[in-house]
């Protein structure tokens, strides 16, 4: 696992936190940005497998 790949989990990992916490709150801002950075977790996580794949992980 490269660091791509775990910054992107623990983006995911934010963002699913912050989408809760919007939720309970009633917070849309703080709900969008979960989801913001949950997209942002994907790529990069997207990215890391890639760079893996070609160094042939």
């Amino acid at each position: 696992m490269n660091k791509d790949r775990a910054k992107g989990s623990a983006n995911q990992a934010k963002g699913k936190l912050k989408e809760a916490a919007g939720k309970v709150t009633g917070d849309t801002k703080l709900k969008a940005e979960g989801k913001a950075d949950q997209a942002k977790g994907k790529v990069q996580s997207a990215v890391g497998g890639a760079k893996d794949a070609v160094r042939g992980r």
